[in-house]
């Protein structure tokens, strides 16, 4: 009788998140570490257009909801391509315009240097949070796994 009790406390010790306790700042730093040793052409992290923006896109969506520093951080770095794109003079364009072009600027062109993509995707994962729609599903999934992982 005390050991199928046993089995039942290791079975419910084990439950929990993932990681343990991360937090939001823990995940946000590992995925912007991950990023920066992607850019620096770390042999373990290999980054293509697609992977950059989206490790961006991640990176910037969690470093919103972490909050603090982070979330300075990166609404600095998406205010300069925002900025661009509402005045280029073209009338109003809404955020969902500009999450709809920061997303055909970061994963559309042939870029060189992954430093663009992943500033793009960094950019489109704060506008994300803030345009709704069809760009907040996005948002909640990367939230929902940082939950998963431990993160929330």
């Amino acid at each position: 009788m005390s050991i199928s009790l046993l089995a039942a406390t290791d079975v419910a010790l084990a439950s929990g998140p993932v990681l343990g306790s991360v937090g939001i700042s823990g995940l946000t730093l590992a995925t912007g570490l991950l990023l920066l040793l992607g850019l620096r052409g770390s042999d373990r992290v290999k980054l293509d257009r697609d992977k950059a923006g989206a490790f961006g896109i991640g990176f910037g969506t969690l470093a919103v909801a972490a909050g603090n520093l982070w979330a300075d951080v990166v609404k600095g770095i998406s205010e300069v391509p925002t900025s661009l794109i509402q005045g280029a003079g073209v009338g109003n364009i809404g955020l969902g315009g500009i999450a709809l072009a920061l997303t055909i600027l970061t994963f559309f062109p042939k870029w060189k240097r992954m430093i663009w993509p992943a500033l793009l995707g960094i950019s489109a994962g704060v506008i994300y949070g803030q345009a709704g729609g069809i760009w907040g599903i996005g948002v909640g999934l990367v939230l929902k796994l940082a939950n998963i992982v431990g993160a929330l």
